[in-house]
């Protein structure tokens, strides 16, 4: 038997993938964001933004001033590579961040003007990309696909706090 042979076999016989060479959930899942994101980092770049700046202005512009670790979690960053971003953020005046009343151990981050017009640059930026990606799809397949990526991050979610309380 060939090594084609086995692979077909492997292929077929392992129900993961359904009896076909179709491509794994995984991997085209990890393909999409590896196409979307160089596209959005490409044109990020280009407005003077390094990776995961855009994650975080998004976030700010969405839901206003918030914590270190409430954005970390949201833009599914670690807290200190999120402390990075936001130094570099605040040295290039997109943020402020300042002590919260009473909690001198907290840090309130917010958006400048120069920061609420980069993140609004970058909302055209991820519109654009978004409906170049979709663009082989109808307008009820897109929101069908939203609707199964949401489903499919509040599995993978409820999962990792599940594991989280185990241990």
């Amino acid at each position: 038997m060939g090594k084609m042979d086995y692979d077909k076999l492997y292929y077929y016989n392992n129900p993961y993938y359904k009896g076909g060479f179709m491509e794994s959930l995984h991997y085209l899942l990890m393909k999409s964001h590896a196409m979307l994101s160089r596209r959005i980092l490409s044109e990020a770049s280009r407005l003077g933004l390094t990776p995961g700046q855009p994650k975080v202005l998004e976030f700010l512009l969405r839901h206003g001033e918030s914590d270190q670790k409430t954005i970390a979690a949201y833009c599914e960053i670690e807290p200190a590579m999120v402390g990075s971003i936001l130094l570099r953020m605040e040295e290039g005046g997109l943020i402020l961040r300042r002590q919260k009343a009473g909690n001198r151990r907290s840090l309130c981050v917010s958006l400048t003007e120069k920061g609420l017009d980069a993140a609004n640059r970058m909302t055209d930026v991820f519109c654009s990309a978004e409906t170049s990606a979709a663009e082989g799809l109808t307008a009820e397949e897109t929101d069908r696909l939203r609707e199964l990526l949401d489903k499919l991050c509040d599995t993978m979610q409820s999962q990792s706090e599940g594991k989280k309380k185990e241990t």
